[in-house]
């Protein structure tokens, strides 16, 4: 019999999975699996559990928010003996990521998608030895998904977000910044960036670009200049929202690998959790590294 590991975060997304556990568990049943369920306790403790699970189980199932997904893929990452498939049952107040792999909103129908495994072979990035499933950001508002209370969001949803980004309006600040991709480098002093692997980021679509795909071996790169009147603010706003996201306010491309330097350590954070200062930020792509569950 084919076996299953079911890690979810029975805290995300206001709780919400607990109605609809029996159900789930039922489709994974009648689709021919015997399981294991683990409900994580702490933080990190669905990687761990992911990380016992080497070689024992055909396909693990996670169900959270990005930071749950987070922890399971990066302990998928480790593991020695074959790498089993991952099906993703969202459950946190934004789940970009579930967006751009067009699983359904819904749990239930998130279920009988994972039960049909129409997989792929997705891109993971390594940011200093730290994994991450689809951004690596510093700057502006990057500190609004770690810093937002469990109970705020659990109460507003995507709106505790709004709430914690309005406090963060004061606080933005400029950094000096080089940027390194191939033979190419940039410098600028740089309110926001980000490395993206995704269609949505904070809920916003579109905002990485057109024609995003998840399996080519490159990442979105996104770099926002320091605005000095309301004419680059526009600018700005332009470059990540209009059709043709052409702004001279905005630097583009698309890397394999690329290399951040500051003069002083900056915050970073990887799917919207903490991801510790650095000065020297190095960050790869791991192509087609995961065979994950899609829509």
């Amino acid at each position: 019999m084919k076996k299953l590991l079911f890690v979810y975060n029975p805290h995300s997304g206001k709780g919400l999975i607990k109605n609809k556990l029996c159900e789930i568990l039922d489709i994974f049943a009648k689709a021919g699996y015997e399981m294991t369920v683990c409900p994580t306790q702490h933080a990190m403790d669905g990687y761990d559990k992911v990380c016992e699970a080497d070689g024992r189980y055909d396909l693990i199932v996670c169900s959270g928010g990005d930071g749950t997904l987070n922890e399971v893929i990066s302990a998928v990452m480790t593991h020695c003996m074959a790498k089993p498939k991952i099906g993703y049952i969202p459950a946190g107040s934004t789940n970009d990521f579930a967006k751009s792999l067009g699983i359904p909103k819904d749990m239930v129908k998130a279920a009988k998608l994972i039960s049909n495994d129409n997989s792929f072979l997705c891109d993971i990035g390594v940011m200093n030895g730290r994994f991450f499933n689809y951004v690596a950001a510093f700057g502006a508002f990057t500190d609004v998904s770690y810093k937002t209370p469990q109970s705020m969001k659990n109460v507003l949803g995507h709106q505790a977000y709004i709430v914690e980004s309005l406090k963060s309006l004061s606080k933005i600040k400029a950094y000096n910044m080089k940027v390194t991709c191939n033979d190419i480098t940039i410098t600028g002093n740089y309110i926001y960036g980000m490395v993206a692997n995704s269609k949505s980021v904070g809920g916003m679509k579109g905002i990485t670009g057109k024609n995003i795909l998840l399996d080519d071996g490159l990442f979105e790169v996104i770099l926002v200049r320091e605005a000095k009147n309301p004419l680059e603010l526009q600018q700005i706003v332009a470059g990540l929202f209009s059709k043709n996201q052409d702004s001279p306010m905005v630097d583009r491309f698309k890397a394999s690998k690329v290399i951040f330097e500051s003069d002083k350590s900056i915050s970073w954070t990887l799917d919207g959790e903490y991801a510790d200062d650095h000065q020297l930020v190095e960050i790869d792509v791991c192509p087609k590294a995961i065979k994950i569950i899609k829509g």
